[in-house]
């Protein structure tokens, strides 16, 4: 009976050394005229702020029906924080503590801090251009907003004016 215990036990020390598996975010695109769904991939990471080198490859894969768009998505560092609220405390004490020489006096205060906290980040935007490969290609451009756990959403028009929701 120990070996079997000792085993899951071992087992379940080993799986919490592992690495975290994260995946890339998918999310889906909504055509808002017809209803048309289609599906968006992104390749993980890619919606985290990036030096200018990382922009340069696609990143974001669209499939809405039988379109297939790539392109890439850019997010801008810099992002809106949420308003901080107001801490306050405040702390009376009342009772005896003893001074210096060992003798109990009385003890009688009040105590308060007002801070305000940092500011949460909350969300940054981005863009995203995506285009099919074919002789007549068509175009997505989208604008994006996004956490820091790369989710979001976004809206989208193609070339022929029509717009698309995003969520991801």
């Amino acid at each position: 009976m120990k070996r079997p215990l000792m085993l899951l036990g071992l087992a379940a020390a080993l799986a919490s050394c592992a690495p975290a598996f994260v995946s890339p975010p998918t999310g889906r695109i909504v055509n808002t005229s017809s209803g048309q769904e289609g599906t968006v991939s992104f390749v993980g990471g890619s919606l985290q702020p990036r030096s200018g080198a990382a922009r340069l490859d696609n990143n974001v894969t669209i499939q809405i029906g039988e379109q297939t768009y790539v392109g890439r998505s850019v997010i801008i560092d810099s992002a809106s924080p949420a308003p901080s609220p107001f801490d306050l405390g405040l702390q009376f004490n009342f009772g005896n503590a003893w001074n210096s020489t060992g003798n109990r006096d009385p003890y009688y205060g009040v105590g308060g801090t007002a801070r305000t906290p940092a500011p949460r980040l909350v969300s940054r935007t981005g863009n995203l251009i995506a285009r099919t490969d074919s002789n007549a290609p068509r175009t997505l451009t989208c604008t994006l907003t996004v956490d820091a756990q790369e989710h979001g959403y976004g809206e989208c028009t193609d070339n022929g004016g029509v717009r698309y929701a995003l969520q991801f």
